[in-house]
């Protein structure tokens, strides 16, 4: 009697998806029911705790004014992280191609957390203004770290098989990194870079809040100042939004650079 093996096929792509939202979606839903029964029972103010359904309605009210004070946000995200990536991606190959500026500069860069980025953000808006450049610096300085550490992490694990491999064919430093080291390292870079692109937002939000002319973060301070405790929330949701949205960007960008290390986490996940 043959022993038959029965293969059970991989999930759809939409089924995928479904069921890794559908757990996070049914907590915040849950939590969204139990603050508006909560907020409508006990009679409490707006201005102290809005309901879902205030902020909802008038953060709809309010659309055009918080969609002209999101653009600069994003602007000023995307600008201060490709600054942070590319600070990150210069230090990273430098520290990998030079023993002596590792043991220079990482413990520098364990050291740069240790600065109150709150303490700095103030002094950058007195030495460069409301302007553009230091929502830019203040973006930078909160996330180049955590890309920066993926990048060295994901060049430290390099299989040194292959390495060995291609020595042996002649092949030089640079060829070892642009064949092995290099894309050895993408999987943990989209880790770190997920970790930075949450920050960003957050990192550009207080830089506004600081200082700055227009952006969700000036827009909060002034909504506050007026007790507009319900608009002050929906920038904080939208700002939620923009966050996730960046984040499951970083898997598209994931799968269509690397797709290899897509299917193999999907095979490791079953």
């Amino acid at each position: 009697m043959k022993n038959s093996i029965t293969v059970k096929p991989a999930p759809a792509p939409r089924t995928r998806v479904l069921s890794a939202l559908a757990p996070p979606a049914a907590i915040l839903a849950a939590l969204v029911i139990t603050w508006q029964v909560a907020v409508t029972v006990g009679g409490v103010q707006p201005a102290i705790l809005p309901s879902p359904q205030r902020i909802l309605q008038q953060g709809w009210e309010a659309r055009t004014a918080i969609w002209e004070n999101t653009l600069p946000t994003l602007q000023e995200t995307f600008l201060g992280f490709a600054v942070s990536l590319t600070v990150a991606w210069t230090l990273a190959i430098l520290i990998d191609f030079s023993p002596g500026l590792r043991r220079a500069l990482v413990p520098l860069l364990v050291a740069s957390q240790a600065i109150p980025i709150i303490a700095i953000a103030p002094l950058m808006v007195i030495w460069f203004g409301f302007g553009m450049l230091p929502k830019v610096i203040v973006i930078a300085l909160v996330t180049f770290f955590p890309v920066t550490v993926g990048l060295i992490d994901g060049f430290n694990r390099t299989d040194r098989d292959a390495i060995n491999l291609l020595r042996s064919m002649g092949a030089n430093r640079w060829k070892q990194f642009v064949y092995v080291r290099l894309p050895s390292a993408l999987p943990s870079f989209f880790t770190a870079l997920r970790i930075g692109i949450a920050y960003a937002v957050t990192g550009a939000i207080f830089a506004e809040y600081v200082g700055a002319e227009r952006g969700l973060g000036i827009y909060m301070a002034m909504m506050k100042n007026s007790f507009r405790t319900d608009l002050v929330l929906a920038a904080v949701a939208v700002t939620a939004f923009v966050s996730v949205c960046l984040f499951l960007l970083t898997y598209v960008a994931e799968r269509a650079i690397i797709p290899w290390h897509s299917k193999e986490r999907r095979s490791r996940h079953g």
